[in-house]
């Protein structure tokens, strides 16, 4: 009787392949799992898990901040302690993604306005006499750094110029000078 469970419990393995299939399985599964492991950590290698990025301008601590991979650039204001008051944040798309090695400038309010004005001042090409820097004016032709700051100090003396032929009233530039420079300049 002992022989004939033994032979059908045999029988029973042998044709079903049950002790078989479960080797080669667990075989092919830690075969996987040491690839999958290898891969990960190749991946790993070559995709940072952080970024760096510096945040600069208007925000109360500009730095270099470390922020996880795929950061947005709200997360990196924040790093940086937030905007500051002076800050004009109407351009600043809070929800883009940053990149590693990427700086974000906060321009204040009073920047953005400057620069809206230059902008629009270039436009056309002219210096306008009566805000134009020392340098902006000594680039014009008959126009060096001594007269350029010349005419600074006679605007702040005397105020704004009310006509380009207002220019003649400072000295040493005269109707040779004027005539060079009439055709770039502007109020």
């Amino acid at each position: 009787m002992k022989k004939l469970i033994c032979f059908a419990c045999c029988s029973f393995i042998l044709f079903t392949g049950c002790g078989q299939a479960s080797y080669f399985q667990s075989t092919e599964l830690v075969g996987e799992t040491e690839n999958n492991q290898a891969t990960e950590e190749i991946v790993e290698d070559l995709i940072p898990e952080t970024i760096y990025v510096q945040v600069a301008g208007a925000v109360e601590k500009p730095d270099v901040y470390q922020l996880p991979m795929g950061s947005r650039v709200y997360a990196a204001i924040e790093a940086a302690g937030g905007l500051s008051s002076a800050a004009d944040d109407s351009d600043i798309n809070m929800a883009a993604p940053v990149e590693d090695g990427q700086k974000i400038y906060v321009y204040t309010i009073e920047e953005v306005k400057a620069l809206k004005e230059s902008s629009a001042e270039a436009d056309d090409g002219l210096i306008n006499i009566n805000t134009a820097s020392a340098a902006e004016l000594s680039s014009l032709p008959g126009i060096g750094e001594s007269k350029a700051n010349q005419i600074v100090a006679y605007r702040e003396a005397n105020g704004q110029f009310a006509s380009i032929e207002d220019i003649k009233n400072v000295s040493g530039i005269g109707d040779g000078i004027f005539n060079q420079i009439n055709s770039l300049i502007k109020i």
